[in-house]
């Protein structure tokens, strides 16, 4: 291409510039008509009018959501339909102020509010995969299972098991694994899975360098539904790494939850959703959502799902955050692997803080990016300094998500702090409104807390760090 464009420019320079002007003027059409944030939008048109060639192409290999076209076109159609209604359901509680949030999560999700659930909290891989390979055993209609990573390993091939053994006695089985998450060129757990004959599809996967675009947009949801009764989720992966008995080398500390009731079936319309999307099969009918009986099991938490994604669903987890933050009066508590949030979310806990609101963050020691970590110190100054604080948890590496506002709201699921998640990956997190989990998830974020990061640590770094912190926070939307 260069060698070319370098006999164009002896030969027929004129062609050259026409090609460079119409090139420049296409970008600039494109990103008028599909960026909505300003700073991106002016830095692709100076990229694309600096270096018409080769900014055109850097744009057309990373600057086109063709994620979002995709998505319209396969859930299009009736594909996926949410049941229920699309109207918030409005429920009275002894905390009042949180009806104002209970309305704008029905506006920006779209989705009821159902009561009547239960929620378990499963520490680590210890307790939660024992318990979901009892589900997967005890199925008799259907599982759908995503994982953004799947390993081939020990834990790996003992869901594989599971899910052959119920395909064989008839459940109707589909898994959904991260192209890149469970592995790029090569992914044990899909070879496993596709020899055993399970419907497995590879999110947002492609060898062919030209749709690495999609290498950005990851499906981060970790989703079991089974007999659309029951269904995990939270930030727990499929992997040796997250059950500590076994000592693994790199441990990784983490929570899942158990749901049942009415909300598991919005947890079903996201898993079969994302297999149109994946596989283009509808998944219906009563395997995957039943008629509504009684649960002797559920509880009387009310609860909804949040989907996010960079397709009908773009920023809605980050636009729940806001919300939340907005409405909090007494307390915000944030348990994150990563905190990297943009300045709207940073200045909403500002705010927050310098109301009286006590906004408190739980962070790894020492994540398992120190990238992370650098950009991390070079964001949060402001938000110490206007009274937020922050406490690191001790090793090993905490990959925990959770948000509590009042001591009595709740937000779990896949997403982290940081754009990524807010922006890029596809999320699934579920809202919950009860005290009881509020009470006993936030005592354990308390036991997490070791020792507080201080302004005056920050000002401590000497100027080599500080300027390799904030060089790093500059890489913000991509860590």
């Amino acid at each position: 291409m260069s060698s070319l464009l370098a006999v164009l420019t002896l030969a027929r320079p004129d062609i050259v510039v026409g090609l460079g002007l119409a090139v420049a003027i296409l970008v600039t059409l494109h990103v008028l008509l599909t960026k909505t944030e300003v700073s991106p939008a002016v830095g692709w048109i100076g990229l694309a009018w600096f270096s018409p060639f080769l900014g055109g192409l850097i744009y057309f290999v990373l600057g086109i959501n063709r994620v979002q076209r995709r998505a319209m076109r396969l859930r299009g159609g009736g594909r996926g339909k949410r049941r229920g209604g699309r109207l918030p359901h409005i429920f009275s509680h002894e905390d009042r102020h949180l009806d104002a949030l209970r309305r704008s999560i029905g506006a920006i999700t779209q989705r009821r509010s159902e009561p009547g659930n239960s929620v378990t909290i499963l520490a680590n891989g210890d307790a939660a995969y024992p318990e979901m390979l009892a589900a997967i055993d005890g199925a008799r209609q259907s599982v759908g299972l995503s994982s953004y990573i799947m390993r081939g390993d020990t834990t790996g091939r003992r869901f594989v098991a599971s899910l052959k053994a119920a395909q064989a006695r008839g459940v109707d089985v589909r898994v959904i694994v991260d192209g890149i998450g469970s592995g790029w060129l090569r992914s044990p757990a899909y070879a496993a899975l596709s020899a055993a004959g399970i419907p497995v599809g590879r999110f947002m996967h492609s060898p062919l360098p030209w749709k690495m675009s999609f290498l950005n947009l990851r499906s981060h949801k970790k989703i079991l539904v089974v007999d659309g009764t029951s269904a995990f989720t939270g930030g727990i992966n499929i992997a040796d790494q997250n059950v500590l008995a076994t000592h693994p080398q790199h441990p990784v500390q983490d929570t899942h939850f158990h749901l049942r009731g009415p909300v598991v079936v919005q947890l079903v319309e996201a898993f079969t959703r994302d297999w149109s999307f994946v596989a283009g099969e509808d998944l219906d009918g009563p395997a995957w959502f039943p008629q509504p009986t009684s649960d002797p099991q559920a509880g009387e938490a009310e609860a909804r799902v949040v989907t996010a994604g960079p397709d009908e669903d773009l920023e809605k987890v980050e636009y729940v955050v806001l919300q939340a933050i907005s409405c909090a009066q007494t307390r915000i508590q944030i348990m994150t692997p990563y905190f990297l949030p943009d300045q709207r979310v940073m200045t909403a806990l500002s705010l927050a803080a310098m109301r009286g609101v006590a906004v408190e963050i739980i962070l790894p020691q020492e994540s398992d990016h120190p990238l992370v970590d650098w950009a991390m110190r070079a964001n949060v100054g402001t938000l110490l300094q206007d009274g937020g604080r922050i406490w690191r948890s001790a090793p090993p590496f905490r990959h925990t998500k959770a948000m509590i506002v009042d001591d009595h709201w709740t937000l779990i699921g896949s997403s982290n702090w940081d754009m990524r998640s807010f922006r890029l990956n596809f999320e699934l997190c579920v809202e919950v409104y009860d005290r009881a989990l509020a009470t006993t998830l936030g005592g354990l974020m308390a036991q997490c807390q070791g020792g507080e990061l201080k302004i005056a640590e920050l000002d401590k770094r000497p100027l080599a760090g500080r300027l390799r912190d904030s060089a790093t926070r500059l890489l913000l939307p991509y860590l």
